[in-house]
């Protein structure tokens, strides 16, 4: 992809919906940082989620056995 082909694409995502955009945002920021190949540092979100899910673990709400394998059939490509 060149310089012309990538302006004509963000031309394009301005009418996208936005919930893409923000999503396009977001890989487009993963991609810059791992190029960067600095430190990732968590959103205050990213953190909060992350001690909401081991309060979660501390309460004892962990998935079964049986619900993780469900979980991976689920997703899982065959």
């Amino acid at each position: 992809m060149n310089a012309t082909q990538l302006k004509r694409l963000l031309e394009r995502v301005q009418a996208w919906p936005e919930t893409a955009q923000e999503e396009l945002v977001a890989v487009a920021n993963e991609i810059e940082s791992e190029l960067q190949a600095s430190d990732y540092v968590a959103t205050r979100d990213e953190l909060q989620a992350i001690d909401g899910a081991i309060a979660a673990i501390d309460r004892g709400e962990v998935a079964t056995e049986a619900e993780v394998e469900a979980a991976f059939r689920k997703f899982r490509r065959e």
